[in-house]
């Protein structure tokens, strides 16, 4: 008997690691991609369409709608985007844009096209956030039962332990759209699974992997080596990072953890479920994860705070998201 696939929606602002992710959700037999939602963040949301319709044309997955989402962030003015991933995303290294990217979008808004899918498939769409949380916010005010109609939430981003990576207390995903982080974690009532800068730093693999990983014979290991050639982030011997200074050197593909986390639960071998709470004042701790232990906010929705990974399990998964296209042949009746 055929298991029913896994519906999921993709919520990126495509940088390598979201490419990453991206690509282990269409190597895996048991996902189906109802689309993937696109927002700012890593770079401009243009550029986030053009990345991931890029990655869907090397998996020769063109097929999966794409949708353009908010270009900013709820409260303020944008802040630049960090060149973590280089200035369009994918390190800098993609001459031929494609010129015909927004024919290939989808014209319903990205957050639209979320609540659409998610109504139609009540109760069966796993949610998994990769950039700033901007159009999940955008969602849950336009539609307040929009947390209700998910099967689940998996979203990369925050902290457990007030370190950060973009300031000094928040994480890159999480301080660059604070308030809609905060509408997420209140208003999501949702099973919620977060996985957290440190997860994925303390659960980080070598560097000697991540030679095996790009170094494999197919279009998308090709595609990763090439992305991540020129970029600073992917170098063992770049300046220390406040990654370096925290956990110590190693490979991180950040996003990956949490789309792993959806993938098979069984990667995840140790979470803490707890109330949680994002910071929204302070000179430096705007943006900032608090796990409340001791329920001292009094609230009734927890969340399963991921900390402990199989890494042997998510080493699989990366390997086989760069085994791609199938090079399998086709079998004609």
């Amino acid at each position: 008997m055929k298991m029913a696939k896994k519906l999921v929606i993709i919520d990126t602002d495509c940088g390598i690691d979201d490419a990453q992710a991206l690509m282990m959700a269409l190597a895996a037999p048991n996902i189906q991609i109802l689309g993937v939602t696109c927002v700012f963040g890593n770079t401009c949301v243009q550029n986030v369409c053009q990345n991931v319709l890029r990655v869907l044309s090397v998996c020769e997955r063109e097929g999966i709608p794409v949708f353009r989402g908010c270009a900013g962030p709820l409260v303020g003015a944008s802040s630049p985007p960090t060149d973590h991933f280089g200035t369009d995303g994918l390190g800098d290294v993609i001459k031929d844009r494609d010129p015909q990217w927004e024919e290939k979008s989808q014209r319903e808004h990205a957050v639209d096209a979320m609540i659409r899918l998610v109504s139609e498939n009540q109760k069966q769409v796993s949610l998994v956030a990769l950039g700033p949380l901007t159009n999940l916010a955008v969602a849950v005010k336009l539609d307040p039962c929009f947390p209700k109609k998910l099967k689940d939430l998996y979203i990369m981003g925050g902290n457990m332990e007030g370190k950060g990576n973009l300031t000094l207390n928040a994480e890159f995903n999480f301080a660059m759209d604070p308030e809609s982080a905060y509408i997420v974690l209140e208003e999501f009532l949702c099973p919620t699974y977060l996985a957290s800068w440190e997860y994925a730093c303390r659960n980080k693999l070598t560097w000697e992997f991540f030679e095996e990983l790009i170094n494999q014979d197919a279009p998308a290991a090709r595609f990763m080596k090439t992305i991540t050639s020129k970029c600073w982030a992917y170098s063992k011997e770049a300046m220390v990072s406040k990654r370096d200074v925290y956990f110590g050197s190693g490979f991180v593909s950040y996003d990956a953890y949490a789309m792993a986390a959806c993938i098979d639960g069984a990667v995840v071998t140790e979470s803490i479920q707890c109330p949680v709470r994002v910071e929204l004042q302070g000179l430096m701790s705007r943006g900032m994860l608090t796990l409340d232990r001791t329920n001292a906010l009094k609230k009734s929705h927890s969340v399963f705070v991921l900390t402990k990974c199989d890494t042997a399990k998510f080493s699989r998964l990366l390997l086989e998201s760069l085994r791609q296209p199938s090079m399998k042949p086709k079998v004609e009746c």
